[in-house]
């Protein structure tokens, strides 16, 4: 349609002839003069001093920067924590990447806990406020507990080849004999050495089975507590598996929900391409073949 002189553009056809869209926003970059941050810089390493400290020094000096300003340069600088600076201002600490240089280099363990399916489905199926939704509630107040099972996982940290079984508890027993079936799986897929096992500071993991268990093939290794990140290769896998199977679609029962979690695992090793793995599968990268799973599993 014809547009008026002098009246805005559309966003869309703004947009289309290269020009900021009204109403948007870039991302906001803290803005300094070079000399400002070269002098920000200074007083970080060489007196140690805070955010606010350097904004009222540099007030002082006839330069106008918030301490929010200077906080956000010290992040960029990397000088943002003071307690990893050393006395000549140096950082003590550089960041680091947890690299899995050949198959079986580093398994990764893990236990993601998820509701148990009713008979006959939950709300999901049948939606919030149905009968069964309400009964479901009711049973809840008499003391009745539908339960939870536990999806134990293991990734290989270098292909992402991972084993996944649903299994009803998490206790060190339980554990100590899905790694045997883990040690079985990967083997199959041709990594017999397993040089390191990675899990976080679970009570199955931290049991004497479990590192009994685990100093047979390979050296244990738990992460530092509440840093979920340094087994972050099964965490992104369990959170592929939630956002791609376990809530993308409803079931009417564990047990369905469980032989679904076995067709998934399959295209997930043999079909789903994954960055990591150069955009292929993850049994791609240790030269195994495809199945003949289909590539939808639903």
């Amino acid at each position: 349609m014809p547009i008026e002189m002098g009246a805005p553009l559309p966003p869309r056809r703004r947009a289309r002839l290269g020009r900021p869209v009204l109403g948007c926003t870039a991302p906001s970059v803290p803005t300094a003069r070079p000399e400002v941050i070269a002098q920000i810089e200074q007083l970080r390493r060489d007196k140690k001093w805070s955010a606010r400290l350097i904004a009222v020094e540099l007030s002082n000096r006839g330069h106008r920067a918030s301490v929010a300003t200077v906080s956000r340069w010290l992040v960029r600088l990397g000088l943002n924590r003071r307690r990893w600076l050393d006395t000549d201002g140096e950082p003590l600490r550089q960041p680091g990447t947890i690299i899995a240089r050949y198959r079986g280099h580093a398994v990764h363990l893990d236990v993601k806990k998820v509701g148990r399916i009713p008979d006959g489905g939950g709300w999901r199926v049948h939606g919030r406020g149905s009968d069964q939704h309400r009964a479901a509630d009711r049973a809840k107040s008499a003391g009745a507990r539908a339960g939870y099972v536990y999806l134990h996982s293991a990734v290989d940290g270098f292909s992402r080849l991972a084993y996944t079984e649903n299994l009803t508890d998490e206790t060190a027993r339980t554990a100590v004999a899905f790694w045997a079936r883990a040690r079985v799986f990967f083997a199959a897929h041709g990594i017999a050495r397993i040089t390191r096992v990675v899990t976080d500071n679970g009570s199955c993991y931290c049991s004497k089975a479990f590192t009994q268990a685990t100093s047979q093939a390979a050296r244990h290794q738990r992460t530092k507590p509440f840093t979920p990140k340094h087994n972050g290769k099964v965490e992104r896998y369990n959170r592929i598996l939630a956002e791609e199977l376990l809530y993308a679609r409803p079931f009417t029962s564990e047990a369905e929900r469980a032989r679904a979690i076995e067709v998934w695992n399959v295209h997930y090793n043999y079909h789903r391409p994954h960055t990591a793995a150069g955009n292929q599968p993850p049994a791609q990268r240790l030269g195994q073949g495809v199945t003949n799973v289909m590539r939808s599993n639903n």
